[in-house]
């Protein structure tokens, strides 16, 4: 499958889903996706970490312990697979389950669909499932943004719009002549140099400005060695909003956001 690619937090796995695709939120540890325009199912995904062998003993406690579970191939992975029927307000639907598992690493797959809908979607995915090895150098990869991301990229946002407030009794709204505001913030001096959440918040907010203002410009998930990071994809070119004013003020430079929007317009 082509599709889009996941990689999870901390790197431990990596999958492709269908590209009409998105995550949703979930409980802690728990991947949600789905297609939002056409609902053809809840395909969930927790993965475990354990030592050597992990993966194939939960498949084998799956099987012991389950009484419904049976040993199905999906791909080349060997699954332990459940089903059970549901209803909820006047709905019956089947939640299927796998468990399977490689190396050190379990994984519980579910996928939740209409009775009688189809599992074909759900098994492409499991097929796709690879893990990330420790200590192994990958090369870095750009891939739609997380929501863990997204909560970045958000948190950072309304820390600027609450500090603009505060500090100039301004409104802030994410449109570029807010630069100037941003810009004041900072000519006062009251981010110290060594605060780098709130230097890279100041770098997503420009960031935010340019997506409001320039066509084209798309939030990505760059992982990066042990670096997970929002930045923003235009055409060919990479936007990181961490080279915007944090790696200037850690370098003991000053930090021009109407300039370093400026030279990104142009050269867009």
């Amino acid at each position: 499958m082509q599709g889009k690619k996941f990689i999870s937090p901390g790197a431990w796995f990596s999958m492709n889903y269908p590209s009409d695709w998105n995550e949703f939120e979930d409980g802690e540890g728990s991947f949600l996706f789905y297609n939002p325009d056409v609902w053809s199912g809840n395909f969930r995904i927790s993965a475990f970490k354990g030592k050597a062998g992990y993966g194939k003993d939960a498949i084998r406690q799956e099987l012991s312990e389950n009484d419904s579970a049976s040993l199905v191939k999906v791909g080349t992975l060997e699954c332990a697979y459940s089903k059970e029927m549901f209803q909820e307000e006047g709905t019956y639907y089947t939640s299927h389950v796998w468990i399977t598992g490689i190396d050190n690493i379990a994984f519980e797959c579910s996928f939740t669909v209409p009775k009688g809908g189809s599992v074909q979607e759900a098994e492409d995915i499991i097929k796709t499932l690879e893990i990330r090895k420790e200590g192994e150098k990958y090369p870095a990869e750009l891939i739609p943004v997380r929501l863990s991301e997204i909560f970045q990229i958000n948190e950072g946002y309304e820390w600027v719009v609450s500090t603009v407030k505060q500090e100039l009794k301004k409104d802030f709204q994410g449109i570029e002549e807010d630069l100037e505001k941003l810009q004041q913030v900072i000519d006062s001096g009251k981010i110290g140099s060594k605060k780098k959440e709130e230097w890279l918040a100041i770098g997503i907010t420009v960031c935010i400005i340019l997506t409001n203002e320039v066509e084209g410009m798309e939030w990505k998930t760059l992982i990066d060695g042990n670096r997970e990071a929002p930045v923003l994809q235009y055409k060919d070119r990479t936007i990181d909003p961490m080279k915007l004013a944090w790696s200037k003020v850690k370098a003991g430079e000053s930090c021009n956001v109407i300039e370093e929007y400026k030279s990104v317009i142009i050269n867009h």
